[in-house]
C-alpha cells in the first residue's frame, strides 16, 4: 500500500480523474456520510463538493491530505494537522479516515494509521489525537482497538456536536544490547547514570544497536567503547526486556537483549572512556553483589535483575 499526498495541478484544482475517484470513494460509505454530516445529501455526494471540501482543508498550512492507493486502486484518504489551533495542544491531529466500504475490513485502515503514526514518531511527535463524534460507536471502537484512549470530551469545532477525544502515544522503536559482567564471585558490573530524563539509575553496559548490527555485535561494541574490554564474549541471553522511557525528550520504547558474560573482577580502562562516559551521563561505576542488588538504594535497570540471575543461575546446563 502506497500513502502519498494528494496531487495538485498548476491551478492548485485537484485532477479530473483522481476528482472521479475521490468522489466515489466518499460516495461509498453512506452511513459515514450521513452520520458526519458533511454534505447535503449522503445519497447524491458530487466531485464539485468534494473538491470544496478538500480545498477548505488545504486552506489551512498546517492540514496535509494523504491517499492510500492499492495495487494501483484508490482505497483510503486521511487528512493530517500538524498542529491544532489550540497552543496548548502539542499534538498532531487524524482529522479524518476514510476507507472505502468495498474494502473495510481487509485492515487498510489500520495500516494507513500505522504509516501516519511512524511519520510523527520520526518527526519527534509525541501522541497522535483525534476526535470521534459520540453517535458513533463503530468508530469509537476502531480506534480503541488501535490502541487510543480518550482523553476529554468537547464539541466538534465546526457544528458543535458532542465528541470524544482520544490520544495515543507514539514511542520511537529502539533495539539495544546489553551485557551482565559476572566476576567468579557473581558480582555484576554497573554504571551510575544521571540524565535530564530518566534521572539517576544504574545499568548494565549497553546501548543501542547501530545500522545493520546485530544484538550481540552491538553487545561486544558497546562493552568495549564502555569498559575497555575487549576479551569478553556474550553468552547466553538472559533477557528480552521491553520498556518505555524519555530520551532525548522523545518518547521511547527500548527492546534491550541482555547477555551473561564471565570475567575478572576489574576497572574500565581506556584513553577515552572520560570522554565517553562524560557525553553517555555516566557518573561512575561498581561491582554489585547479588544482595546488594536485591535491596538497591537507587533504580537498576533492568528491574528485578537479581531474581533474573538467580532464575539463570537455576537454568540447566
Amino acid at each position: 500500500m502506497l500513502l502519498e499526498p494528494l496531487p495538485l495541478t498548476p491551478d492548485h484544482d485537484i485532477p479530473g480523474p483522481l476528482l472521479t475517484e475521490l468522489t466515489a470513494l466518499y460516495a461509498s460509505d453512506r452511513e459515514f456520510q450521513a452520520l458526519s454530516g458533511d454534505f447535503p445529501d449522503p445519497d447524491d455526494i458530487r466531485p464539485e463538493q468534494v473538491a470544496a471540501a478538500l480545498a477548505e482543508e488545504l486552506a489551512n498550512p498546517e492540514v496535509e491530505v494523504l491517499l492510500a492507493r492499492s495495487e494501483g486502486r484508490l482505497v483510503g484518504v486521511v487528512i493530517l494537522l500538524a498542529r491544532h489551533p489550540d497552543p496548548a495542544d502539542p499534538d498532531p491531529w487524524i482529522g479524518l479516515l476514510m476507507v472505502d466500504a468495498g474494502v473495510q475490513g481487509q485492515g487498510y485502515g489500520r495500516r494507513i494509521v500505522e504509516r501516519v503514526e511512524d511519520r510523527f514518531r520520526d518527526d519527534g511527535r509525541m501522541g497522535l489525537r483525534l476526535a470521534v463524534l459520540d453517535a458513533n460507536p463503530k468508530g469509537l471502537a476502531f480506534w480503541t482497538a488501535l490502541g487510543y484512549e480518550i482523553v476529554d470530551h468537547r464539541p466538534d469545532r465546526q457544528l458543535g456536536r458532542p465528541c470524544a477525544v482520544l490520544r495515543k502515544p507514539i514511542r520511537r522503536i529502539r533495539h539495544a544490547a546489553r551485557v551482565v559482567v559476572l566476576d567468579p564471585d557473581g558480582a555484576v558490573f554497573l554504571f551510575r547514570y544521571d540524565s535530564e530524563d530518566s534521572g539517576v539509575h544504574w545499568a548494565l553496559p549497553g546501548g543501542g544497536l547501530d545500522a545493520g548490527e546485530t544484538p550481540v555485535e552491538g553487545a561486544l561494541r558497546e562493552l568495549r567503547e564502555e569498559t575497555g574490554w575487549a576479551d569478553l564474549t556474550p553468552g547466553p541471553l538472559l533477557c528480552v526486556w521491553e520498556h518505555d522511557f524519555t530520551r532525548f525528550r522523545i518518547l521511547v520504547h527500548q527492546i534491550d537483549r541482555i547477555y551473561v558474560a564471565r570475567g575478572p573482577r576489574r576497572e574500565p580502562a581506556g584513553p577515552h572512556l572520560a570522554a565517553s562516559h562524560a557525553t553517555d551521563g555516566i557518573l561512575g561505576w561498581r561491582w554489585w553483589s547479588r544482595e546488594e542488588l536485591r535491596a538497591p538504594a537507587e533504580p537498576v535497570w533492568p528491574p528485578e535483575l537479581a531474581r533474573l540471575l538467580d532464575d539463570f543461575t537455576d537454568r540447566p546446563a
